[in-house]
């Protein structure tokens, strides 16, 4: 899911210069291994393009999504599927599914007990979750570098907030463990991202995804701050060229005990 600096989320925008968030989803749908005729949820479908990857197997999926344009879009896109608009904390389904999907979606939702709650009912008994998010020390030199650009600039509050939920492997398997889960596989691993833009990525980059951190900031402070932000790392995440966001990830594949 991508988010604009103001309000909500830019699904064309998403598609354009941030395909690589669907792209790196794409060996998860392996873990996965779906089935044909198995029912899945993809849980933050974003536009649609890794359940679509996932229904070419013959499974039976459904995609939910906070956003309502990314569900606009998805919905364009793959009208063959079925996409509803749902939080991640409160969703039910009348039929329970044989896996839940997730990439890119949970480091998203502050409330994670409550997402996983609703991931463990919606479940069979033996179902499984699948699911990569960002994991402990995810973008932090970009998330370092913006916080104390907006302290620099008298915005300690702004820099206080917490957008994200970054894990570890422990503190999310105990989570899980704790719902009635049994995790057969986590890892959490480094993978440097390229961005699009090679002038503008960690720019781009803020806009996008950190729009939050920005509330309350004047445009042209804010477009300032992110020139900041961007020169300030780019010893560390500008190389041959091309833009890096240190990412770091967790993956991680849980059963619902039966």
């Amino acid at each position: 899911m991508t988010r604009t600096a103001g309000t909500g989320w830019n699904a064309s925008l998403y598609d354009e210069k941030h395909a690589f968030v669907s792209r790196y989803g794409e060996d998860l749908v392996e873990l996965l291994h779906p089935e044909p005729g198995e029912r899945i949820l993809d849980l933050g479908c974003g536009t649609g393009h890794l359940a679509d990857r996932i229904a070419a197997s013959g499974a039976v999926v459904t995609g939910i999504d906070t956003s309502p344009e990314m569900i606009a879009r998805a919905k364009a896109q793959y009208p063959h599927l079925e996409m509803y608009q749902r939080s991640a904390t409160d969703f039910y389904f009348d039929k329970p599914f044989d896996a839940i999907f997730s990439n890119a979606t949970l480091h998203w939702v502050l409330r994670k007990e409550d997402a996983i709650d609703c991931i463990f009912s919606n479940l069979k008994p033996g179902g499984r979750f699948v699911m990569e998010m960002g994991g402990k020390g995810n973008v932090a030199g970009v998330l370092e570098s913006l916080r104390s650009a907006l302290n620099d600039h008298g915005y300690a509050e702004n820099a206080g907030r917490q957008l994200w939920y970054f894990p570890s492997v422990g503190e999310y398997a105990t989570l899980l463990e704790r719902r009635g889960f049994r995790v057969v596989y986590a890892t959490h691993f480094d993978r440097p991202t390229e961005l699009a833009d090679p002038a503008n990525g960690i720019i781009d980059f803020l806009k996008m995804f950190a729009g939050g951190y920005f509330s309350g900031i004047p445009a042209p402070e804010a477009e300032s701050i992110c020139r900041e932000v961007q020169e300030r790392i780019r010893p560390a995440q500008f190389r041959n060229g091309h833009w890096f966001a240190d990412y770091r990830r967790l993956r991680v594949m849980a059963l619902k005990n039966e």
